[in-house]
């Protein structure tokens, strides 16, 4: 019987597995798009030639002072290191010093990161250039009011970032499981907003009713009539951000789209870049789906694991099985997560997560709903077996483990199955 060797990522390494072919029902790839081959030029060509807005020298005011944004450690993919200097250099000779600049890490609700954190995101020499620091969402003090959105949520906002003379977005678009893409707003909301703003903005996640879950409407690829999307864009709005820098990765990771200029119409852009590169069409739906997030670090933990479940659903029959490969050596973080299952069943889950919304609380409802839809097993390290299964999930330390376990679970001897290579971003699209 002719087999097909599959390689996918795992942590920093990899995992080989044989599938036989005439089970293979898709690999889910995507469209590639080859690397900028300049990285600089590109960059610098996005600063001076942005979309809907001036160029960036214009912006901003020589001697004032300018506010960056930079995505956390669970956001790493985006190369900030390899960028920053570009836009560094690019302030500096439109009249702004290295000590009229602060990047902040924006954490949203995400633990601080630490001084070694800053160093391997935005690079030694960025960090020796300027001023790095967390954002705090529970450092009331440090917050600036800026009204309310149309739906009520109270919008506070990082006083380092409001007091700026220029606030420029850095980040990275992709698809995003809850506001349908990453990047754009979201360097606002949840990024460098309070605590108390981040839990409003987001119970919009949530079906009306009490006990109903996750909003039908809150979903990956879409933004047209998604509650949290649209909150989110008016927390965004308050804030008047001035400039935005979002980069697009292609299916190896590497940067192959910079949208630069207008907060919106930029990362709009970018966002359309996704859809061509990352929406798969699929003709049928698998017994078993295969699926790695794509290596450290977007399975750094099962919180960010969370996001390949979700594109796994969507291309597994009901009652399909799941394979994850998430090696998550940091999976007790935020050790919150797992606190929300001691609820008994998902709607008395549903009922304290509206009581006391938090993002982990959402992630740990979702995982229920996926594990309820598809049973799900996840390569893993042996000592995360305990935390896996209390999350629903049935914990396996080799692939052949993980796979004999699968078979048997789907009761059939010649499963069809989907393999997800680029789990974390690739969104299957039923025809």
């Amino acid at each position: 019987m002719s087999k097909r060797i599959i390689t996918l990522k795992y942590g920093k390494g990899e995992v080989r597995f044989e599938v036989p072919e005439k089970q293979l029902l898709c690999e889910l790839d995507g469209r590639n798009r080859p690397p900028l081959t300049d990285l600089r030029e590109a960059y610098v060509r996005a600063l001076d030639h942005p979309v809907d807005s001036a160029p960036l020298k214009e912006v901003v005011k020589p001697g004032g002072t300018v506010a960056i944004t930079v995505s956390d450690i669970t956001r790493g993919w985006q190369k900030n290191a390899d960028t920053l200097p570009f836009l560094l250099d690019y302030l500096n000779a439109a009249g702004v010093a290295d000590d009229k600049i602060t990047i902040i890490i924006a954490v949203g609700a995400h633990r601080q990161n630490t001084p070694e954190e800053f160093v391997e995101l935005c690079g030694p020499h960025v960090c020796h250039r300027v001023r790095v620091i967390n954002h705090d969402a529970w450092d009331a003090q440090n917050m600036v009011a800026l009204g309310r959105t149309r739906r009520g949520t109270p919008v506070e906002v990082s006083r380092v970032a409001m007091e700026a003379d220029t606030l420029i977005l850095t980040g990275g678009v992709v698809y995003h499981y809850m506001v349908g893409y990453g990047g754009g707003r979201k360097s606002i909301m949840p990024g460098v907003c309070s605590n108390t703003t981040i839990q409003a903005c987001h119970l919009w996640s949530l079906e009306p009713e009490a006990g109903g879950g996750r909003s039908k409407l809150s979903q990956s690829g879409r933004t047209d009539g998604n509650p949290s999307h649209e909150d989110m864009m008016e927390c965004a709005a308050l804030a008047r951000p001035d400039f935005i820098v979002n980069v697009v990765p292609n299916l190896d990771g590497d940067l192959c789209g910079i949208f630069a200029g207008n907060w919106v119409s930029a990362w709009l852009k970018a966002t359309r870049l996704v859809d061509e590169m990352y929406g798969v069409t699929i003709q049928e739906k698998a017994d078993i789906v295969i699926a790695t997030a794509g290596g450290y670090p977007k399975d750094i933990n099962l919180y960010q694991t969370t996001k390949t479940m979700d594109n796994a659903v969507h291309a597994a029959k009901a009652g399909g099985i799941s394979v994850i490969l998430s090696e998550c050596p940091d999976i007790r973080e935020p050790m919150e997560y797992f606190k929300w299952f001691d609820h008994p069943t998902i709607e008395a889950h549903d009922r304290a997560l509206r009581a006391n919304y938090t993002i982990a609380g959402w992630c740990a409802l979702i995982t229920r709903e996926y594990c309820r839809q598809s049973p799900t097993i996840m390569l893993t390290r042996p000592d995360n077996a305990e935390l896996a299964r209390r999350a629903g999930l049935i914990p396996a330390a080799t692939i052949d483990e993980a796979l004999k376990l699968a078979y048997t679970m789907s009761g059939k001897k010649n499963p069809a199955i989907t393999i997800m290579p680029k789990g974390a971003n690739t969104l299957p699209l039923m025809r």
